[in-house]
């Protein structure tokens, strides 16, 4: 079973919503008891890294396993566990072929 990444991309210092979107992520783990499975890293926007690796992104954004999933706003709880049940489903369709 392959952890998940979850990369949460915001500009430092935190603004109030990149660090609410970092929150969000943490919650829907939580309440999904995902700690275990899911990793969740939290990138600077301007890092050279993140900017060659993802390009210029709108603040704040959620990345998950290398594919951008929400961009420029703070998305919901909700969102994130759907978000986060969709990504164990294809990883889980990868390990059954």
């Amino acid at each position: 079973m392959r952890k998940i990444v979850v990369e949460v991309v915001g500009v430092e210092p935190p603004c109030p919503r990149c660090r609410k979107a970092l929150e969000v992520v943490y919650r829907a783990v939580k309440e999904l008891g995902l700690e275990d499975r899911v990793s969740v890293v939290k990138l600077n926007a301007n890092s050279q890294d993140v900017v060659a690796k993802y390009g210029t992104l709108l603040t704040p954004a959620i990345i998950v396993n290398g594919v951008v999933r929400v961009l420029g706003r703070v998305p919901d709880k909700d969102e994130v566990i759907d978000i986060l049940k969709e990504a164990i489903r294809s990883e889980e369709g990868v390990e059954e072929s």
